[in-house]
């Protein structure tokens, strides 16, 4: 049992890392993919949209950090 909560941590840090929006909209992404694929309807672009739509507004949210830091 006192190898739960470790594997439990690392899967944690792995996927959320640093910005937990990143890894919701990714998640909300696959749930729609899914669903979208359920009803027939040709949902590949989902997901990659999705990724560079999450990297750009977390790089959005970063550099927007740093000028105010400046």
């Amino acid at each position: 049992m006192s190898y739960v909560v470790p594997f439990a941590r690392f899967w944690y840090e792995f996927i959320v890392g640093d910005d937990w929006r990143v890894a919701a909209g990714i998640g909300v992404a696959i749930a729609l993919t899914g669903v979208l694929a359920g009803a027939g309807v040709s949902s590949w672009w989902v997901v990659p949209v999705a990724v560079v739509v999450s990297v750009y507004r977390s790089l959005r949210r970063a550099t927007r950090g740093a000028r105010s830091a400046t």
